[in-house]
């Protein structure tokens, strides 16, 4: 009988616990992606370019077209690859004649990147169909014009049709491109046991999992790396003390030195970390963190920690069928690899 009343204490200080570290993750500003569809849509949508299943379905086939680089050889898929996990796993992406992004910029992820306040590492677009415009058209990545973009989609019937029904008529323009493009991205989420847990599952994460979440929240993470995508803010960086690899590449940030803070949603599928691309080890990311962010040495134990809660926040990937893309035509503009 004793045994029995000490093990029901013990659980309900257990859900206690739980409870209220939910509360805390919640002041922290945490946020839990819905699964409700109507809710979840209501934070994906885009007034201005409304998801709907035939943009989306459109969009997924030019996320994966290789026809809108000038080699027909990248795709958006080449630097933010569905299968491992929306990335490129190469240090600085690589585009058009093999060449390396010029500042050694890594590519973000593309999952849950419709979560984040604005895009690229500078943060300079703000959206996904203003961001989707930019590596179509830079001369390091996919090096195609708008001109050539919709000469090449335009020259294939079968994509006259999908605009008819993703548009309402069939006037294929680059804009047009770019926002089927992020209308497909705004539906590339991974909810993971995280937002179960932050939803009212005391069970979803483990009793390591939710230490590793205290000590995220105590040592001062949640600062920048909170909301529902867990990251997506623009922050100063490196904000106390000099990032040890700043020297890798020239990037600097935006005019106010202000440097997008990443989803790490799904980081143990995202290294190298940071925007260089000069950090393999996950342990050695959050380390550096807490170096040039929150000014402190984190110990081994607080480290490792950390990294337990990060993989708990590995999601449900999206099933995605790889489309069968049109055929040229002799009207299609030829490829061009110089």
């Amino acid at each position: 009988m004793k045994k029995n009343i000490i093990l029901t204490t013990l659980i309900a200080l257990s859900s206690f616990a739980s409870a209220s570290l939910m509360d805390d993750a919640k002041k922290a500003g945490f946020a839990s992606i819905p699964t409700d569809k109507t809710e979840l849509m209501k934070l994906i949508d885009n007034p201005k370019n409304p998801v709907t299943d035939k943009k989306v379905e459109l969009g997924k086939a030019l996320f994966f077209e290789p026809r809108l680089s000038k080699s027909n050889l990248i795709s958006c898929n080449t630097c933010h690859n569905l299968a491992t996990g929306g990335v490129d796993g190469v240090s600085a992406a690589m585009g058009h004649k093999w060449t390396a992004n010029p500042h050694h910029l890594n590519s973000p992820t593309v999952y849950n990147a419709v979560f984040m306040e604005k895009q690229f590492w500078d943060g300079r677009s703000p959206d996904l169909e203003d961001q989707a415009q930019g590596p179509m058209q830079a001369a390091p990545e996919m090096a195609i014009s708008k001109e050539m973009a919709v000469k090449r989609i335009s020259s294939m019937p079968a994509y006259a049709a999908q605009f008819e029904g993703a548009f309402g008529d069939n006037n294929i323009t680059f804009k047009k491109i770019a926002d089927a493009i992020g209308a497909f991205e705004r539906t590339l989420v991974t909810p993971s046991k995280f937002d179960k847990f932050l939803a009212g599952d005391e069970k979803a994460l483990s009793a390591d999992e939710q230490e590793g979440l205290k000590t995220f929240i105590d040592k001062g993470c949640a600062a920048c790396h909170t909301g529902v995508g867990i990251g997506g803010g623009m922050q100063k960086f490196p904000l106390v003390k000099p990032y040890k690899y700043a020297d890798v590449g020239d990037f600097k940030g935006d005019k106010d030195g202000m440097v997008k803070t990443p989803t790490l949603r799904n980081i143990v599928q995202t290294a190298p970390y940071f925007h260089n691309g000069a950090v393999w080890s996950l342990e050695e990311a959050v380390k550096i963190m807490g170096e040039t962010q929150l000014g402190m040495e984190l110990n081994d134990k607080e480290t490792k920690s950390i990294v337990i809660f990060l993989k708990a926040l590995d999601g449900e990937m999206p099933t995605i069928t790889y489309p069968k893309l049109p055929a040229v035509t002799a009207d299609t503009p030829k490829p061009e690899a110089n």
